[in-house]
């Protein structure tokens, strides 16, 4: 049985709050997979302290006979490195994914992962506050996370937002400009509503309403969220520029002038430090190189 383990598991991420409330839940929700997937395969009787080599290289077996991406595997094994941390166990794992076989993500976009938010998607959601939510990551290119949690009362500043760092990855506060006025009134209407607190029902913890998040959206057929934010870097970098970036079928870096280089130089950058990112690199995800 994998109650055991389980239960150790999960007490162990109670007492180790580390990262935001999603990292925590994500975190949580693989070691009990992981707990399943060893009970099943033959490996009863285990606490947390068990944890083997053998069962690190089992379950990457597993995994990539499943043909996961590299990404997944990464965040996988990132969930194995920290319970081997807390147990006092590090070298239980590689601390290379290579190691595994895995491969680095990919950091440069091949391709545009960009989703608009359409009246006919919304329009399947009856919630309420997880519409604003969605025209929320939309329009200001907000993590879901951050949407969810957004309190208009500290967070509206006029003519900027600012998110506060315990709403946001890596605890980073940020501010992001109101350009339009259609920003401007979604602004109002996210106040109305929520009043004096967030876009999470008073009744509900965050995680609670993120699964009903999760389960709403993706029956909606919307649950690929997170390209809300790639359309809106891809939106910012248009207007930042005048021209499409390359992964929205714009010129590639390497095709501009020195003068449009840096322009597009500048433009990631405020594009970097609008999604909360601390590096320019990351935008060739979002905008492509």
């Amino acid at each position: 049985m994998a109650t055991c383990l389980k239960f150790e598991l999960s007490l162990m991420c109670r007492r180790n709050r580390d990262g935001s409330h999603a990292t925590q839940a994500g975190r949580l929700q693989m070691l009990r997979q992981i707990a399943d997937e060893l009970s099943a395969a033959g490996f009863r009787q285990m606490g947390a302290r068990s944890l083997k080599p053998k069962h690190v290289e089992f379950l990457v077996l597993r995994w990539q006979s499943e043909s996961l991406t590299a990404g997944t595997l990464k965040n996988r094994l990132a969930a194995l490195r920290w319970w081997a941390e807390k147990v006092g166990k590090p070298a239980t794992i590689a601390r290379d994914n290579a190691a595994y076989g895995v491969r680095p993500r990919e950091f440069v976009a091949d391709r545009s992962r960009a989703i608009m938010m359409t009246r006919e998607a919304l329009d399947r959601i009856e919630d309420p506050r997880i519409r604003l939510a969605l025209r929320m990551q939309a329009a200001f290119g907000l993590r879901r996370e951050e949407a969810l949690k957004f309190r208009p009362g500290y967070a509206d500043r006029i003519d900027h937002i600012c998110l506060k760092g315990s709403w946001c990855k890596g605890g980073r506060e940020r501010t992001v400009p109101v350009r339009t006025p259609r920003q401007r009134a979604l602004l109002n209407e996210v106040r109305r509503m929520a009043g004096s607190g967030s876009l999470i029902p008073g009744s509900m913890r965050y995680v609670e309403h993120l699964q009903r998040f999760k389960f709403v959206t993706s029956r909606a057929g919307i649950s690929k969220t997170h390209g809300l934010r790639h359309h809106y870097a891809q939106w910012l970098y248009r207007r930042l520029t005048g021209w499409e970036a390359p992964a929205a079928g714009g010129p590639c870096t390497n095709s501009l002038t020195a003068e449009q280089r840096e322009i597009d130089r500048r433009a990631r950058l405020q594009v970097s430090a609008e999604l909360g990112h601390g590096r320019e690199q990351i935008t060739a995800v979002y905008l492509g190189r």
